[in-house]
C-alpha cells in the first residue's frame, strides 16, 4: 500500500532542493530516512529518489558545503 503522506513529504523536500538548487546533507539523510521508514521503497518513492539522484549527478542540485 502506498503511503501518500511519505510521498508528499519527500516531494516537498525534493521540490525545495530543486527551487534553491541546493540540498544539505541533513535534508538528504531525512529523505532517505523518510523513504525507508516503512521498510519498503515503493514505485513513487523510487521515482522521486531517482529524480533527485539524477539532479545531483548532472549538477542541477548540489550539496551545500558546511
Amino acid at each position: 500500500m502506498i503511503n501518500y503522506e511519505n510521498v508528499s513529504r519527500l516531494r516537498e523536500i525534493i521540490e525545495k532542493a530543486i527551487e534553491d538548487h541546493v540540498i544539505t546533507h541533513e535534508e538528504y539523510d531525512y529523505i532517505i530516512s523518510a523513504a525507508t521508514e516503512d521498510g519498503i521503497i515503493d514505485a513513487h518513492e523510487q521515482a522521486l529518489l531517482s529524480e533527485l539522484q539524477d539532479m545531483l549527478q548532472d549538477g542541477s542540485v548540489k550539496f551545500r558545503k558546511k
